[in-house]
């Protein structure tokens, strides 16, 4: 009898220990997924955030270059047109290579639609810089009123495109931390867990060696 509720009893706490197993591995997978979850937070935080804001205003840059450019050119009646042209087609081409990169980023629903348009935008201007180079004079109101706007609709876009950065930014941020504080909980557990198999193995212990003083007892008698 007493045999049988000795293996009875064994048979529970390696069933308990068991389950702790079992939720061992289970935690720690969770674990895992939440670590890799981070690092894939962090990664998205430069690849997809910081490095596209760095270049929207290395595209603003070249902007305002592109402008100071063809307002020398008027400014002192450059009659080297092709001279100019080729440099603004230089600085065109290194907005192109900065946004074709931008565009295979991770881009939210909105950045989307900004981007093209950005793009679009960048395209009529370039048509509207070629005129000015080539057939506008210097004192041609409206050709420089309309090359003004043009530059400042582009801005609102690249001001647009550097905010949505900041958002999905913070965005990010709120989800690494929640991450974070669902590690602490899964270290915590596991530290629960620990203390507990600590416990029964304890247990275990004493009462395997009061059955051998019991048992040691009977002997005697």
């Amino acid at each position: 009898m007493k045999m049988a509720f000795s293996i009875q009893q064994k048979a529970k706490i390696a069933l308990l220990l068991f389950c702790i197993m079992a939720c061992t591995i289970l935690i720690r997978l969770l674990e895992d997924k939440s670590l890799n979850s981070m690092n894939n937070a962090f990664v998205s935080m430069y690849n997809d955030r910081l490095v596209p804001a760095a270049d929207l205003f290395f595209v603003s840059e070249i902007l305002f270059e592109k402008r100071d450019l063809i307002e020398k050119h008027h400014r002192l009646n450059n009659t080297e047109d092709e001279q100019t042209a080729k440099l603004m087609a230089v600085r065109n081409s290194k907005i192109d290579s900065v946004l074709q990169k931008y565009s295979k980023t991770f881009l939210v629903g909105d950045e989307k639609s900004t981007l093209h348009q950005l793009k679009q935008r960048l395209i009529a201007h370039q048509t509207l810089e070629k005129e000015a180079i080539f057939n506008a004079k210097a004192n041609d109101v409206f050709a420089f009123e309309e090359l003004n706007y043009s530059y400042k609709e582009i801005l609102k876009n690249l001001s647009l495109l550097t905010k949505t950065q900041t958002l999905v930014g913070k965005e990010l941020i709120k989800e690494s931390e929640s991450l974070y504080a669902g590690t602490k909980i899964y270290s915590a557990v596991q530290f629960a867990l620990a203390i507990l198999i600590g416990i029964l193995i304890v247990s275990i212990i004493f009462a395997s060696n009061v059955m051998k003083v019991k048992q040691e007892k009977f002997n005697l008698n």
